[in-house]
């Protein structure tokens, strides 16, 4: 019988292979069967920090059954819209459950992308259909592939067992953060469609969803066109899933042209803040940081009456040019798995209401996303380098001139611009009072020195695609928005887990064929 242990002690200066030899000792006995369910690190006490563990144990030999699928009887045609988790996840459980997949990907594969990512960094060319928005693996791919989530979806387990699966590192089922680094989970995409095209699946990269036809209620084929060449092209679909991303824009407004029902919904905007990385780890961890990995913190603040929230941490890291449009600049950020850079990053995002941009009209969030990213383009110098300010400059509306302790790791360049120019008021006297007071938990947050660059706008979805309990368009009977773009998700694990989830409802919905 397997048993689980919990609060299991380890001195951060041991081995984790000492981990079993402890747990052990605790039972009073020699295992057959060991494995680690959750390790945290409790560094509550500086002078005492120490690695918590909870496993699974049995002193018998144990025979594991792995997880069957049933199979499609027929095999319909389902069109997947888009490579990021949701989609990927999605067309993985739809070939376990026998289907054969068309991916559609705007995007090249991840090793046409990396190249167009790396070229707009070095030389500022920008690519609008193979960037770090688009591409193989969606944005999560150069954004570290963080896994850590605050749904309870009973999915999110096997998502961290699918990454595993095919090459991410073991430790992330069961570290509190999990994350597979931007480096690693770039082969973990090409594993991913090696076992898909092998199962049947079609991957279709460089080519853009542009319409599609419908008859009594239903997609009946779906248009494309081949973003390198321009040529168009009709595939007939038995069902469409949408799981696009974020950044999607002119996907969405088609469909929104084509009848299919959508809402606005609220999002947030905001900065990147740096700081050294050793001055992070030492006030999260004392004198013993050196001992740790890169640390990492989740702060919010309440002191203004817009809540501003840290997101996207990236220990180590840098932040990265991300934008998808000309004329405009994002930024988000990105670590490897070794974390071990310079500096950390987070972004510090301000909730916007819909009141801030126009309740009543659909698509005025997205405009008002991309008004902040033209303003931070023409504060960069209009090309491409990011606006930037050191926070205590920032705090007194002071243009900054020089650098102190912390450089800028964003890619294509900086300048210094005042960012009131380039936020809403409301975000700008936002931040000025929530960094002062993240640093009441955070020792140091609210560094002079600290560099602020702008702007942050890809949060989430400005708009949500409509559904019913079974994953499908309220408008189509056979289209299924899923994952962060069609606003059922915020990050790479809940993304994939609603690709799972609406994968499940697909088979349910064609093996009784009742659409």
């Amino acid at each position: 019988m397997i048993k689980r242990l919990d609060n299991l002690k380890l001195n951060i200066k041991r081995e984790e292979s000492d981990l079993i030899k402890v747990a052990e000792k605790a039972v009073g006995a020699k295992f057959k069967y060991f494995k680690i369910l959750k390790k945290s690190l409790d560094a509550r006490d500086k002078n005492n920090i120490f690695w918590l563990y909870s496993i699974a144990y049995s002193t018998e030999n144990e025979t594991l059954v792995p997880k069957s699928f049933k199979k499609i009887s027929s095999c319909p045609k389902i069109v997947v819209v888009g490579s990021g988790p949701a989609g990927l996840c999605c067309a993985i459980r739809l070939v376990e459950h026998g289907f054969k997949p068309i991916i559609v990907e705007r995007g090249g594969p991840v090793e046409e992308r990396d190249k167009a990512v790396n070229l707009f960094i070095s030389e500022r060319v920008l690519n609008k259909n193979s960037n770090v928005q688009f591409g193989e693996g969606g944005a999560g791919t150069f954004s570290d592939g963080k896994l850590n989530t605050q749904t309870k979806d009973g999915l999110n387990k096997e998502v961290l067992e699918i990454f595993v699966r095919f090459g991410a590192p073991q430790e992330i089922l069961y570290l509190n953060k999990p994350h597979i680094g931007s480096d690693i989970l770039k082969g973990v995409l090409v594993n991913i469609r090696k076992y898909l095209e092998e199962n049947g699946a079609i991957y279709l990269f460089n080519t853009q969803f542009v319409s599609f036809e419908s008859k009594d209620d239903k997609i009946v084929s779906v248009k494309l066109k081949n973003t390198i060449n321009g040529n168009e092209s009709q595939m007939q679909a038995d069902g469409v899933v949408i799981a696009l991303g974020h950044s999607a824009r002119d996907t969405f407004e088609m469909l929104n042209g084509s009848g299919v029902l959508m809402e606005a919904k609220d999002f947030a905007v905001g900065v990147r803040i740096e700081h050294l990385n050793k001055n992070i780890s030492f006030a999260q961890y004392g004198k013993n940081y050196n001992l740790l990995p890169s640390a990492d913190y989740k702060l919010v603040s309440h002191a203004h009456e817009r809540t501003v929230f840290s997101f996207c941490m990236c220990p180590g890291g840098v932040v990265i040019p991300s934008s998808s449009e000309e004329g405009g600049v994002v930024t988000n950020g990105m670590s490897l798995y070794a974390r071990d850079g310079k500096n950390s990053n987070s972004a510090l995002m301000v909730q916007m209401r819909k009141s801030d941009f126009g309740a009543d009209d659909l698509f005025a969030g997205m405009r008002f996303q991309r008004d902040i990213e033209r303003r931070a383009y023409i504060a960069g110098g209009s090309n491409y380098k990011a606006p930037v300010q050191l926070f205590k400059d920032f705090a007194k509306d002071k243009l900054s001139n020089s650098f102190g302790e912390v450089l800028p790791t964003y890619g294509t360049g900086v300048n210094f611009a005042p960012l009131s120019e380039v936020l809403p008021k409301i975000a700008v006297d936002a931040l000025k009072v929530a960094i002062p007071d993240m640093a009441k938990r955070l020792k140091g947050f609210d560094s002079g020195d600290a560099i602020i660059t702008g702007a942050e706008t890809r949060f989430s979805s400005p708009v949500k695609i409509i559904r019913d309990e079974k994953c499908r368009s309220v408008s189509y009977k056979n289209l299924f928005p899923c994952g962060e773009g069609s606003g059922y998700s915020g990050g790479i694990t809940s993304s994939a887990a609603d690709g799972l989830k609406t994968a499940e409802n697909i088979f349910e919905i064609f093996d009784s064929t009742i659409i």
